[in-house]
């Protein structure tokens, strides 16, 4: 797990999640931040699932060494992110505020799994290796 700096994983085959880490303007706000797709394989995500983070279940978000999760990430990064846009400005404002954010956490991810069971994705932890779901995604 990262000690400094800013770490954010999400679900890259989730286009709710993907468009929502690409409108951030969170570097502005907190300098580099290192973006890790839950399916990408990456070896450093062991470490959280160890740790009982279940990555189909939220986004993780750590920053100088403290983990967010799910409602609180959304919270921490919206709180975070720098109003450059209107995207911003409006996360910002209703989000930041941690009883939003939980309230709209579940209603995120509902979205998210319909979402994924429509486009037949399987859910990111098991037997499904990165390159597998890359060329199941490119074939079907």
């Amino acid at each position: 797990m990262s000690k400094m700096g800013a770490r954010l994983i999400y679900d890259g085959a989730c286009i709710f999640c993907d468009a929502y880490v690409r409108l951030l303007s969170l570097r502005e706000a907190v300098g580099p931040v290192e973006l890790i797709d839950a399916r990408s394989g990456d070896p450093r995500l062991r470490a959280y699932e160890s740790a009982g983070y279940d990555l189909n279940e939220g986004m993780l978000f750590e920053y100088n060494g403290i983990v967010y999760f799910g409602a609180d990430a959304l919270h921490v990064l919206a709180a975070l992110s720098a109003p450059a846009s209107t995207f911003n400005r409006i996360n910002g404002a209703l989000l930041s505020k941690r009883h939003v954010a939980r309230f709209f956490y579940p209603i995120f991810k509902f979205c998210r799994t319909i979402t994924l069971k429509l486009r037949q994705i399987p859910k990111i932890s098991g037997p499904i290796t990165a390159k597998t779901f890359h060329e199941r995604e490119r074939d079907g």
